[in-house]
């Protein structure tokens, strides 16, 4: 851990079964305050069984996990968003019968226990983040493109005003640009404060913006380490080694 650096998320020995299967076999790993995580790998290697652990969705089957300093094992899912944990799933997973404005009243619908004030503030932010989705605040989620209902994902996961942020393929089926502009909001977000675990299977969309990064390959991570360092690890343990 760097000096002075404060662990907002903490995972020691984790190991998460399917049935017999074990999906996860020993992870550890921390995420700062302010800190961009990101954990790369094919599909299949244990990046949304992460998240969907972290966020109480799959029971650990042995390890802990700690948030800012409190072991949440047992701690509920719905809870866990309380306190300061989102998570914008993989697929998206916007509400599609719902306006762009009704799906980020939702998002603001726990508030962790501060009250539902401040929303429009709140909106009028997301939409300087996304000025696409203000032009289209009153439109049915479901007809939206691809890249607006993932803009659409990411901001009503911030509406719930988290501590953590858990982003799972954020880059899925989405153009080059669109994906450069979400990363690019991903990094502002980090700037000011939040703390985001990102899990993506395409290593050099979220590199240039992450603290420190690991490969995951068959539920371990076999590297962790700066970018630059898991960059160079690429071609042997992700690529094809």
């Amino acid at each position: 851990m760097p000096d002075g650096a404060t662990p907002v998320l903490e995972l020691d020995d984790v190991h998460v079964f399917y049935g017999k299967v074990e999906a996860l076999r020993g992870l550890s790993f921390t995420v700062n305050d302010g800190e961009i995580v990101t954990l790369i790998g094919a599909n299949g290697a244990g990046k949304s069984t992460t998240l969907k652990t972290i966020s109480g969705v799959r029971p650990l089957s042995r390890g802990h996990i700690r948030f800012q300093g409190r072991d949440i094992r047992h701690v509920a899912p719905y809870r866990r968003v309380e306190e300061g944990i989102c998570q914008a799933p993989e697929g998206r997973g916007i509400f599609p019968g719902m306006s762009v404005r009704e799906n980020l009243d939702m998002g603001a619908y726990a508030r962790r226990g501060k009250g539902r004030g401040g929303l429009d503030e709140d909106r009028d932010r997301v939409f300087s983040l996304f000025p696409r989705l203000k032009e289209r605040s009153g439109q049915m989620g479901g007809t939206l493109s691809g890249g607006e209902q993932q803009m659409l994902a990411l901001s009503r996961a911030v509406s719930t005003q988290p501590t953590l942020l858990l982003l799972d393929e954020l880059s899925m089926g989405l153009a080059p640009l669109i994906v450069t502009q979400m990363y690019d909001t991903v990094r502002e977000l980090a700037d000011e404060g939040l703390s985001i675990l990102v899990a993506e299977q395409f290593a050099r969309t979220v590199l240039p913006i992450a603290h420190s990064a690991g490969i995951m390959l068959h539920g371990r991570i076999v590297r962790m380490g700066s970018p630059s360092k898991i960059e160079e690890e690429l071609s042997t343990h992700y690529l094809g080694g």
